[in-house]
């Protein structure tokens, strides 16, 4: 029967006799799990904060009206070019109308779908804003402020003002950040908007939209839906875009195909129109998990080496232990014990060396225009990453140890004592 008592007592007494090499075997599963629990936080938070920068603003289901040359030209009405092969130039655009027609059901239809947690109306369209003198080509969208900021997270991209605070006013404009800074305007100014029908209408600034994509900034303003209804003239039901938030965003293929066959309409899939950034997603990702594992490998090998030299020093402890009726189990369970130890204390150091670092970068200031609702440095404190940093500190340390224990496990002590 094993005496854990004393064989824990032994393991004690070696690692505080050799103190100065427990403390580096210690300190190097303390380093290796702290430096990954910092850098998987980094750079996972990091990776998660570009990835919200562009699907928040996307929808999951796109649907619109897409203007594409027809399929089936003229000529293919007459029935003596039937059999011929028909050579056409110069195709024009099929003449459609932007808007979608029986918008209003078509929203009702999707959300009454268990799986769509929103589908919201947008109306975009081109206009000038004209300041003074000062005439600027852009982009107005209407929306529902309150559903953007629900489904969509567009107050984290309105720098001043609030998303209420354009629901309140029917003719509020919340302004792209580059347009204020171009015409000098401030909130609670008025701009002067003109789509191309040519008729001005007279808008107040309730706040600025700043999506951190400079190009975007200098043309696009949103307003309410039924603003944009009434600067274009148009009905109640007038709408040009469906935005569509799912539940399982892994549906949205399959949806966007149902929606199209269904309502022949054009529907994008989030995949598809984000097809390039998700390659870049999974390329981060797959470069944060590859240097992370080999931190802890390398981690895993100092633990190695030390406990190896530990052993060979060791020798006549061995040889003493087996002399005085210790078993090789027992010798080898001695060693064993003492890789668990240092697992265990480096590890639990190395998870508060690595929250304390991850804590320490969430607090340092990060300001850049890309980012305008951004002020620190984006760090994901997911407790699965803690849960394998001490998973493998304690794994590591056991293979580690249980190598050179195994050698132990087979010293002939009556050798050892000879050499001597």
């Amino acid at each position: 029967m094993i005496n854990w008592t004393i064989i824990l007592s032994i393991a004690r007494t070696h690692l505080l006799t050799k103190i100065k090499q427990t403390a580096i075997a210690a300190l190097g599963v303390t380093f290796g799990i702290g430096a990954y629990i910092t850098l998987v936080c980094f750079m996972t938070g990091l990776n998660k904060m570009l990835d919200d920068l562009i699907l928040n603003q996307t929808p999951h289901v796109h649907i619109y009206n897409e203007i594409e040359p027809s399929k089936k030209q003229p000529i293919a009405l007459y029935d003596e070019f039937k059999n011929s092969f028909n050579v056409v130039h110069s195709i024009r655009p099929k003449l459609t109308q932007k808007k979608i027609h029986n918008a209003l059901p078509i929203i009702d239809y999707l959300e009454r779908n268990d799986n769509v947690r929103g589908a919201l109306p947008q109306i975009k369209t081109q206009i000038f804003y004209i300041s003074g003198s000062i005439d600027i080509g852009g982009n107005l969208t209407g929306i529902s402020p309150l559903d953007e900021a629900k489904f969509f997270n567009m107050s984290d991209y309105i720098v001043e003002g609030s998303a209420q605070d354009l629901h309140n006013t029917d003719n509020g404009i919340l302004l792209g950040i580059g347009i204020a800074e171009k015409m000098s305007l401030d909130i609670g100014d008025r701009i002067q908007v003109s789509p191309i029908s040519g008729e001005v209408f007279s808008l107040k600034i309730v706040g600025f939209y700043q999506s951190g994509i400079a190009d975007l900034d200098a043309i696009q303003s949103f307003t309410n839906v039924k603003t944009v209804q009434r600067i274009l003239g148009e009905a109640e039901n007038y709408i040009t875009d469906i935005n569509v938030k799912l539940h399982d965003i892994s549906q949205a293929v399959s949806m966007s195909k149902e929606i199209e066959q269904k309502f022949k309409l054009k529907a994008i899939d989030i995949n598809t129109a984000n097809a390039q950034f998700e390659t870049g997603t999974t390329i981060r990702n797959l470069i944060t998990y590859a240097v992370s594992i080999t931190l802890l490998i390398v981690a895993g090998f100092g633990i190695y080496n030390i406990l190896n030299m530990l052993i060979y020093e060791k020798m006549n402890d061995i040889a003493i232990l087996k002399a005085t009726g210790f078993s090789g189990k027992d010798v080898q369970l001695i060693f064993m014990s003492q890789a668990i130890i240092i697992g265990v204390v480096g590890g639990i150091l190395g998870l508060l060396m690595g929250l304390g670092l991850s804590l320490l970068i969430d607090r340092l200031p990060f300001a850049t225009e890309a980012l305008p609702t951004i002020k620190t440095y984006p760090i994901n404190h997911n407790p699965w990453f803690y849960f394998i940093g001490i998973v493998f500190a304690l794994i590591s340390t056991f293979f580690a140890g249980f190598l050179p224990s195994r050698r132990a496990k087979k010293i002939d002590p009556v050798t050892i004592i000879r050499g001597q």
